[in-house]
């Protein structure tokens, strides 16, 4: 609940992106918040047991994606035509149950070389020329420092098997380094202090619906077929959540006898496709609906393996978690607190994202052919083209066929592939 009252605002993170790329105004912006507060507690309700959040590495390839329209009607339209895509892919996979075979046939160095690419983007947009990080240094770095140091430093996580109080700290995830750079933000005149209010928030509902697509039409058809691979993209980097998020499953649910965790890829996928089409028609989202936010996730899935009398359940953790991040909504002291800042939750969930695409992305490339397809991918990827998620496709395919399979046309053996090994043959051609 302490977690959900306090990270709650990197949800509010979405204002500012609403506000930019869709040009709406910040009371139409927060009603959007709500919609997206209510979706995030479907899946613990419907027996997803993983918290939910954006599709936050796809999410650099999304603003580029929406680059290319101009903030207003247009825009609304082409996140519209994107959002119901990833809804619509999200649905088929799960009902038809090929989600797991449509990603195993997507090339290794094309996934990851798209994992990469996302998490390069991510971090070339906040320290760019008049990005976040060039107008409040201070802030972000120190912020991005303590919230990388607590999550991935392998020295932090000595000192949690000796010290209580650093194993209390790591449980609240990156919301130490949100307190952190919220502090030294205002203390540096990096960011205004709050003007704090009383009483209880009010969105603008009213105002909200001249933001969607029935006041502002429909996309046409040309507009759908530009979107497609933005959404495969964000599909298979969503997958890819899911896949760690079951990851964290596995890894606790046989620590606990009195509770078997359902993992159903299909559940998710359809649970998923749920919250994009509510989203695509009543508060298009840049972030899209995503099935898994790993931070939170890890935390809940951390205090659930120490047992029930610290969590009676693992729905009921991650439920808990968005509950208290939904009632936090209506708390207007609590919105005024944070407003001023909502810049620095999320370039903190940029930079974390960055490090964690990077990461993963790097570790599924089996040898150096493979890295060398990823890279141009990722590259091409990052360009601060809208039609960059295009080329990054096409190219990673292209390369795929010519560089990467032994032969060319027909099928091959699978021990054709050992001369791509980052090894010497031996004399037995082994």
């Amino acid at each position: 609940m302490i977690q959900g009252i306090i990270m709650f605002v990197v949800g509010l993170a979405a204002i500012p992106l609403l506000e930019t790329y869709l040009g709406m105004p910040y009371e139409a912006a927060l009603a959007f918040c709500f919609i997206a507060g209510v979706l995030y507690t479907l899946p613990a309700l419907l027996g997803v047991p993983l918290v939910p959040g954006w599709i936050t590495p796809a999410l650099p390839v999304v603003l580029l994606y929406l680059n290319g329209f101009e903030p207003g009607p247009e825009a609304i339209k082409a996140l519209f035509a994107l959002q119901i895509e990833v809804a619509v892919i999200f649905f088929i996979l799960g009902v038809t149950r090929l989600g797991t075979k449509l990603v195993e046939i997507i090339p290794n160095s094309l996934k990851a070389g798209i994992i990469i690419g996302a998490g390069m983007a991510a971090l070339m947009g906040e320290l760019k020329l008049g990005g976040r990080v060039d107008s409040t240094p201070i802030s972000l770095i120190i912020g991005g420092i303590v919230s990388a140091y607590l999550l991935f430093s392998l020295s932090f996580k000595n000192v949690t098997q000796t010290s209580i109080i650093a194993r209390k700290v790591a449980t609240f995830g990156m919301v130490p380094g949100i307190v952190i750079a919220m502090i030294v933000g205002w203390s540096t005149g990096e960011y205004p202090l709050p003007e704090i209010e009383w009483g209880i928030t009010k969105p603008d509902f009213a105002l909200m619906g001249e933001y969607l697509a029935f006041s502002v039409g429909f996309p046409g058809w040309e507009m759908f077929l530009l979107a497609i691979p933005t959404a495969i993209i964000a599909y298979v980097i969503a997958f890819g959540d899911i896949v760690i998020g079951f990851t964290l499953v596995k890894r606790i649910d046989h620590l606990r006898d009195d509770e078997k965790i359902d993992t159903d890829i299909d559940r998710v996928h359809l649970v998923t496709a749920i919250r994009n089409a509510v989203h695509a028609f009543f508060a298009p989202w840049p972030g899209l609906a995503g099935p898994l936010w790993t931070a939170a996730h890890a935390t809940v899935a951390e205090r659930y393996a120490i047992g029930r009398r610290s969590m009676e359940s693992i729905y009921s953790g991650g439920g808990t978690f968005w509950i208290t991040g939904l009632i936090a909504l209506f708390a207007l002291p609590l919105i005024t607190l944070f407003k001023p800042i909502l810049p620095i939750a999320l370039s903190l969930t940029l930079f974390l994202t960055a490090y964690i695409c990077i990461m993963v992305g790097m570790e599924q490339l089996k040898n150096s052919v493979e890295r060398g397809v990823a890279g141009i991918v990722a590259v091409t990827l990052a360009m601060p083209d809208p039609k960059s998620t295009i080329f990054a496709v096409v190219i990673g395919l292209v390369l795929y066929f010519l560089i990467e399979r032994p032969r060319l046309l027909g099928k091959h053996a699978p021990e054709d592939d050992v001369i791509f090994s980052d090894g010497p043959k031996s004399e037995s051609g082994t």
